[in-house]
């Protein structure tokens, strides 16, 4: 069946409306040449509405029919463009399941969508940590999490991040996670990092979103804390030899580090 585009807020069409009224000037005057099919738009490499973006969700994506619940009531949400892109969530999922997880970080949860789909295979004991500082949005998720029969893997823990990840290095919990997700503010994104990589056991993955910041790490500007911080990022994975990277151009950007 047809998979639904995901929705884009009008402020966001209307913008993208004008600036292509200016480009076509610019081509006309000839100043410009036609961008590459990968030019960045708004919500990343490939706009969400992008026909390439639907071709791979129509030939790609296997979404359980709780997690296309899940996505269709998110994107109904002022805030929906902070769920991690469904092609994405399928990736880590199919990560984890590759691995043999068992027990699993997020940070960052908003409504649960990723945190369902690394539920949903994981085995009956297997355990998301899920970090986030706003209940309002989880409640979104969280029925659905009852009726997929996964609530009772996903331990929701409501408070800063750094918070949780230094209470299960304090009660002895170092290197006994086998995947980490980070995607929650961007300026944290380095201590989360150590954090998961203490955490994390050797063979383990943490995966980093918006690496590519919507482009904004190519120069990065000096006001813009998360740009800054996320390049610094990149720029300190690339040379950390505690891990193997792989930097993939899906959604927003995702980093694969691997523990060595």
């Amino acid at each position: 069946s047809e998979m639904p585009l995901l929705s884009v807020p009008r402020e966001v069409a209307v913008g993208t409306a004008m600036l292509g009224v200016a480009f076509a000037t610019g081509l006309l005057a000839g100043k410009r040449r036609p961008p590459s099919p990968t030019t960045y738009t708004e919500t990343g490499m490939m706009g969400k509405n992008s026909p390439i973006r639907q071709y791979i969700l129509d030939h790609s994506l296997r979404e359980h029919p709780i997690l296309k619940k899940l996505r269709l009531l998110t994107a109904d949400h002022p805030w929906g463009r902070m769920m991690v892109s469904c092609e994405q969530a399928q990736l880590m999922a199919n990560l984890v399941k590759l691995i043999k997880a068992k027990k699993v970080i997020e940070i960052g949860v908003f409504t649960g969508y990723n945190a369902l789909n690394m539920a949903l295979v994981l085995p009956d004991n297997g355990q998301v940590i899920a970090c986030d500082i706003n209940e309002d949005y989880a409640k979104i998720g969280r029925p659905l999490w009852k009726e997929a029969g996964v609530e009772h893997k996903i331990d929701l823990r409501i408070k800063p991040a750094i918070q949780t990840l230094d209470e299960l290095l304090a009660s002895g919990e170092a290197e006994t996670f086998d995947f980490a997700f980070i995607d929650a503010d961007k300026e944290s994104y380095n201590e989360y990092y150590e954090k998961c990589l203490r955490l994390i056991k050797k063979g383990g993955i943490i995966a980093i979103d918006n690496v590519l910041w919507n482009g904004k790490v190519l120069k990065p500007r000096k006001d813009d804390l998360a740009a800054q911080s996320i390049h610094h990022l990149n720029e300190k994975l690339l040379r950390d030899a505690r891990v193997n990277i792989s930097m993939l151009p899906v959604g927003d950007g995702v980093t694969l580090a691997f523990k060595l």
